[in-house]
């Protein structure tokens, strides 16, 4: 007999936020006068993408009991977005970064103030697993399970537990090559992780690098054999491809856009279409086309989540 209640939410994610400075003109950061504070972390990209649609989303993290975790908390709960198991912690600060301005789109050399933080001290024993569960849906990245072995196991416990209880659980590996000892063991760590999830969202980049095949089509392959049900490959400006494990498959043609702005946070609104789309029962190729169309919006404005749409901006 399933014991779980019921779904009250229809999304929780888990992971780091961190306030964010971008700088105001196109010169090293070490020449950079002027910067505007903004909030940054794939996982609240994610969950405000979720909430702007109309979904009920929940946040699970840890923030300092400093400005910066302040400044963090009022943007995400302003948004939408469940923050009842947010936790301040008076011993450890929140995250922060700094980020280029890059004139021609290019993705920036960000540098990050993280190490320590709040975040990255969580551990599986704090988890409210009836929290987790009261969603229908998890949502999980490589970034938080990359901060520190303590967050390796509590994604890799959230992933488990969700998809045991028979809620779908997506994947985005996320890579951040510079939070790992070595690119084997970042690896071996997200493919890991991708084993637990019920869809995996490569970048196409990232999927070589991650199983050493080279087409879409045998990347979706290998996590399929790992137990995946749907893979979904990030194409950049041509879209996207997806496989199923009942057989379906099909590339999505990506949405041109006018010209590339800031290219941080477009696969955050890849997965928040993505998501939300699958949630309301749309078909694949369906879903895909939603997705490529948000993050298109994403890299059109300055921001990681600033070009995130409302559900009445969605194409009819």
């Amino acid at each position: 007999m399933n014991t779980n209640p019921p779904p009250s939410l229809d999304v929780v994610t888990l992971g780091e936020s961190m306030a964010l400075f971008a700088a105001e003109q196109p010169a090293p950061l070490a020449e950079v006068r002027h910067f505007t504070k903004r909030l940054a972390g794939a996982e609240t990209n994610v969950a405000i993408g979720l909430s702007r649609l109309g979904l009920r989303v929940g946040w699970i993290s840890r923030l300092g009991a400093d400005s910066f975790g302040d400044f963090v908390q009022r943007t995400v709960a302003g948004e939408g977005v469940d923050c009842s198991q947010l936790v301040i912690d008076p011993a450890r600060p929140t995250g922060f970064m700094l980020k280029p301005l890059s004139p021609d789109g290019a993705d920036p050399q960000v540098e990050y103030y993280r190490k320590g933080s709040a975040a990255s001290a969580m551990q599986v024993t704090q988890l409210d697993e009836s929290y987790l569960l009261s969603a229908r849906h998890l949502h999980a990245t490589g970034i938080f399970a990359a901060l520190a072995p303590n967050t390796f196991e509590y994604c890799e416990h959230s992933m488990q537990r969700a998809r045991a209880a028979g809620r779908s659980v997506s994947f985005d590996p996320n890579l951040r090559p510079s939070l790992w000892a070595s690119q084997a063991q970042m690896i071996a760590g997200i493919n890991r992780l991708a084993r637990t999830a019920s869809w995996v969202m490569p970048g196409i980049a990232e999927g070589r690098l991650l199983t050493g095949r080279d087409s879409p089509e045998d990347i979706a392959a290998y996590y399929l054999d790992q137990g995946a049900q749907v893979v979904v490959i990030k194409l950049g400006a041509e879209g996207a491809y997806y496989e199923t494990r009942a057989g379906e498959a099909g590339h999505v043609a990506g949405v041109k856009v006018p010209k590339v702005v800031d290219t941080v946070g477009a696969g955050d609104g890849f997965a928040a279409g993505l998501i939300s789309a699958q949630l309301e029962g749309l078909a694949w190729p369906a879903a895909l086309e939603r997705a490529n169309w948000i993050g298109a919006q994403a890299i059109q404005v300055r921001g990681d989540m600033e070009g995130l749409p409302y559900r009445h901006q969605l194409p009819g």
